[in-house]
C-alpha cells in the first residue's frame, strides 16, 4: 500500500484529501505546517507528498528544496497563486505535479495515481541505454558514463518514454498524454519547464545532447555523447 503526506495548513482540505485517499486504497499521514511536514517526510517512509506551497514556518518550496537535497520522493504542490511563476519555481525545485485550489478530489487521485505509475510501475522495462546515458525506470536510476543523475518521477517519464524510441520525434501532446495521463490537462509551458529541468541536469552530468528539439515538430533523442 502506497503511503502519502498531506502538508497542509488548513485542517479542512487536509480532511477532504485524507478522505478521498483513503477511500482510493491509500495510507495516509499529515501535517500542519513545514517543519513537521519535513521530519515526517523524513521518517514516516512515504511514497509521495502532497505539499502546500502557503505554509508556516518553512513554505513548501523551500520544503521540497531540502527534501529534494536528500531523497527523490515524488511531489505533488497544492496553490493557491495560479500563477506561472509558481508553477516553473515548483518544478524547478523538483515537484512532479500541481494542483491549484479550490481543486477536484478527482482529479488530484488522477495526478497521484499518474505520478505513482511514472515513479514506481515500470520495473519490468529493464534499463535503457543511448550512448553514456542509462536509464532504469524500475530501479528509478539514471546514469550518465556511469554516475548517477538524480531525476523527479516526471523528469524519469519523460525520459523513458523518448528512449524507448530514440529516434521517433513525440509532439508535445504525445508527451503529455504519455507522462501525465490522457485526459489530464496541461500546458504546453508546464512540460517545457520539465524538459528544461531535464536537460539542464543531463548536460551538468557531461551528456549537453541527450535531448533535441525538432522545430516546429517535436522532441527526441540526441546520441548522447559525452561532453
Amino acid at each position: 500500500m502506497h503511503k502519502i503526506l498531506i502538508v497542509d495548513d488548513d485542517p479542512e482540505i487536509r480532511s477532504v484529501l485524507r478522505i478521498a485517499l483513503k477511500q482510493a486504497g491509500f495510507a495516509v499521514s499529515e501535517a500542519g505546517d513545514g517543519p513537521e511536514g519535513l521530519a515526517k517526510a523524513r521518517s514516516d517512509q512515504v511514497d509521495l507528498v502532497v505539499l502546500d506551497i502557503g505554509l508556516p514556518g518553512m513554505d513548501g518550496l523551500d520544503l521540497c528544496r531540502r527534501l529534494r537535497a536528500e531523497r527523490e520522493t515524488p511531489v505533488l504542490f497544492l496553490t493557491a497563486r495560479d500563477e506561472e511563476i509558481d508553477r516553473v519555481l515548483g518544478f524547478e525545485l523538483g515537484g512532479d505535479d500541481y494542483v491549484t485550489k479550490p481543486f477536484s478530489p478527482r482529479e488530484l487521485l488522477a495526478r497521484v495515481k499518474a505520478i505513482l505509475k511514472r515513479s514506481g510501475g515500470a520495473s519490468r522495462a529493464g534499463a535503457l541505454r543511448r550512448g553514456v546515458l542509462m536509464l532504469d525506470p524500475g530501479r528509478h536510476l539514471c546514469e550518465v558514463a556511469g554516475a548517477a543523475v538524480a531525476l523527479t518521477a516526471r523528469e524519469m517519464g519523460l525520459l523513458a518514454h523518448l528512449m524507448a524510441r530514440p529516434d521517433h520525434v513525440a509532439t508535445k501532446a504525445q508527451l503529455i498524454d504519455a507522462v501525465y495521463g490522457a485526459g489530464i490537462h496541461v500546458s504546453d509551458r508546464t512540460l517545457d519547464s520539465h524538459l528544461r529541468n531535464l536537460r539542464g541536469k543531463l548536460s551538468e552530468a557531461g551528456c549537453a545532447d541527450a535531448i533535441e528539439t525538432v522545430h516546429g515538430v517535436g522532441i527526441r533523442m540526441g546520441p548522447c555523447r559525452s561532453a
